[in-house]
């Protein structure tokens, strides 16, 4: 590009188009020149690109968020577009040079939504929002009475999704633990067989994709370069595509088939957590539609999951209230070097997220396990210097739990024990306590994540980490 611009006898917008027509591979780009510094020109493929269109002056991000403060009026640029951008104009072309009209979006974001609130850490006031963005996510999808679930961005293929033969779930990082308790909704209320894949692996591995498929892509963003690629292949080889985004008008809700926005709000801090218990709800609500619809659940039972699904928020807010034990406990975990979390059935993919949250933002090692696979290797780390999480809410597999509670005591083990409120066993065993409200077994995960979301950020904090901002971590993977 620069020797085409310096060398040849061209505009610069001659030499990017020609450039960007010999590009192979995924890019954005910002490029100013040196003989034309009134403008800027911003071109993409595969990475997201977002331009503010404001009064006498535009803005070019990655994301709406950062210019929300100076204008709500966005376009998002699609492949092979290239904007040519000065303060008071704005040319959209395509890199063939084929101009087109661009379609503005309205954004519904607010300053004060980006503002910290007197939170210390966008982190800390996202945890404190999830009772709001919960009842956000199923506001409008629940009738008044409470009586049934209604996805609007599902209408056109709810009927065929009953008769689906197969699901496949892709996401990355948190996404795909959210996905994983999506995996055992799903089976357990609509009898689809579910497949969870990375998104990384299932682009790159020739996947078995029928036309009867459906596939669900998770992100936060709607922009993850590896889920984004993942949906392209699904729909080339003839699957239907269900996305299930935080961003409105982000990449990949504008290529699937269909979707449901969770409606969180945005989400600041890297490390997710309102993200994974709205998109879990946002999962459990399709099946719930899907089961009933295919006649699995019972009216009754139907209306017994929402009316708890409803209750969800409120209990949220009473799970908070382990905040300052959670900063206790924080206190004497902070030097650790090593941690295991334990979990069953709901409750595993829970212990792999609370092992997320602590390595990417305290960055002490974490490992989440099914703790009925504590026998088949993790168990011989365990000794008096290595505290054990065990996410163990009352459900079918709660006598087991106990269990392996007793194996990592005898162990000398120091367990840390989520549980159920009103709990006289694991409470009776483990060294240190943190309670949640009772709840479905389905729902539990949602209530049994607040506090290892708060104790990772504690510890963090502690240590003296950049909790917002983690070392080598972005909040959008737009990169391979």
């Amino acid at each position: 590009m620069e020797h085409l611009y310096l060398e040849g006898d061209l505009t610069a917008e001659q030499a990017i188009t020609l450039a960007l027509n010999r590009v192979e591979g995924a890019y954005g780009l910002v490029i100013i020149c040196t003989k034309e510094p009134d403008r800027l020109f911003a071109a993409k493929k595969g990475s997201p690109l977002v331009i503010g269109v404001g009064e006498g002056e535009n803005f070019i991000a990655s994301d709406a968020t950062p210019i929300v403060q100076y204008t709500q009026r966005v376009i998002y640029l699609k492949d092979d577009d290239l904007a040519i951008v000065k303060k008071d104009e704005l040319i959209l072309k395509t890199i063939r040079t084929e101009k087109f009209n661009p379609e503005v979006k309205e954004i519904d974001l607010k300053i004060g939504e980006i503002d910290k609130e007197g939170f210390d850490h966008f982190m800390l006031k996202e945890i404190f929002e999830q009772p709001r963005a919960i009842h956000d996510t199923f506001r409008g999808r629940i009738l008044p009475d409470n009586s049934s679930v209604t996805l609007g961005g599902l209408h056109s293929i709810m009927e065929p999704m009953t008769q689906a033969e197969r699901i496949i779930i892709i996401a990355c990082g948190t996404s795909w633990h959210a996905g994983l308790v999506g995996e055992y909704i799903f089976e357990e209320y609509t009898r689809i067989p579910v497949e969870v894949e990375y998104a990384s692996e299932f682009r790159y591995r020739n996947p078995i994709i029928k036309k009867g498929d459906f596939v669900i892509a998770i992100s936060q963003s709607g922009e993850t370069a590896d889920t984004l690629a993942a949906v392209k292949l699904a729909k080339s080889r003839g699957a239907k595509v269900i996305g299930i985004c935080n961003v409105v008008g982000s990449s990949i809700p504008r290529e699937t088939d269909a979707g449901v926005y969770t409606h969180a709000g945005p989400e600041i801090g890297v490390a997710s957590t309102k993200a994974f218990t709205t998109q879990v709800l946002v999962l459990a609500m399709i099946a719930f539609e899907i089961g009933h619809k295919k006649g699995i659940i019972s009216d009754l039972s139907y209306k017994v999951l929402i009316k708890e699904l409803v209750a969800i928020p409120g209990k949220i807010e009473r799970a908070l209230k382990v905040n300052d034990q959670a900063l206790d406990l924080a206190k004497i975990f902070k030097n650790t070097h090593n941690a295991l979390y334990m979990g069953r059935g709901y409750l595993f993919p829970v212990a792999l997220e609370g092992a997320l949250k602590l390595k990417e933002i305290s960055y002490i090692h974490a490992e989440g396990y099914p703790a009925a696979e504590m026998k088949h290797g993790p168990i011989a780390l365990i000794d008096e210097n290595m505290p054990v999480v065990v996410v163990a809410t009352k459900d079918d597999t709660y006598d087991k739990i106990v269990s392996n509670i007793q194996e990592i005591k005898a162990r000398k083990g120091k367990v840390v024990a989520i549980v159920t409120e009103g709990d006289e066993i694991i409470s009776k065993m483990a060294d240190y306590v943190l309670e949640v409200p009772e709840t479905l077994p389905i729902f539990s995960g949602l209530l049994a994540v607040i506090p290892l979301q708060l104790l990772s950020y504690h510890i963090a904090v502690l240590r003296g980490c950049n909790v917002d901002q983690p070392r080598n971590l972005a909040k959008s993977v737009t990169v391979e």
